[in-house]
């Protein structure tokens, strides 16, 4: 396979585990079959597997983030605040750009849907690279509280649903298993 036909717009969110999960499981099927992949990762600044992956596989399979290092948005102080909504907006810049040059066979933005939550990006921006998004290219988005109208623009919203996690046993983030 050269290039998609005809791509479309897939959201997983919910609050269970397993979104990003989805998203890179979906980004090794589409390398394996000759397409390639970015996945521009927001909020996330630690070392993750899909980082390792992706130096792996090699171009066809590229990681993009732009921001420093810092604690949880709701542990930042104002000045941190003012330079996380400066790199989500170089961020979002490059975004436009991958989709306008179609870059890509498939584009993933990870966590989109936590910058949202934050007030860090409008649901119109969003909006705007949905309806940007070339004939031929995949878009998924991930994240917990998909708003309704970017909802409705997706061809596919999956929804992880956390029924019972081990997290309320007290284990907690796993390398290679969470990150």
């Amino acid at each position: 396979m050269d290039k998609l036909e005809k791509g479309y717009v897939q959201v997983y969110t919910g609050n269970g585990k397993g979104k990003t999960t989805a998203a890179v499981g979906q980004a090794i099927r589409a390398v394996g079959n000759g397409l390639k992949v970015y996945m521009l990762q927001f909020l996330k600044t630690e070392p993750t597997g899909e980082l390792e992956i992706a130096k792996l596989i090699g171009d066809k399979f590229q990681v993009f983030r732009f921001e420093s290092k810092k604690g949880f948005y709701w542990t930042l102080n104002e000045e941190e605040k003012k330079i996380l909504k400066s790199e989500i907006d170089k961020a979002y810049n490059f975004a436009m750009k991958v989709i306008n040059n179609s870059s890509c066979d498939v584009f993933i933005l990870d966590e989109i849907m936590g910058v949202l939550s934050n007030k860090l990006l409008t649901e119109e921006q969003v909006i705007e690279l949905i309806d940007k998004k070339p004939i031929n290219m995949e878009l998924i988005l991930t994240g917990r509280n998909v708003p309704d109208p970017i909802k409705n623009k997706a061809d596919l919203v999956t929804e992880m649903k956390e029924i019972k996690h081990y997290m309320q046993k007290g284990v907690y983030v796993r390398e290679g298993i969470e990150y």
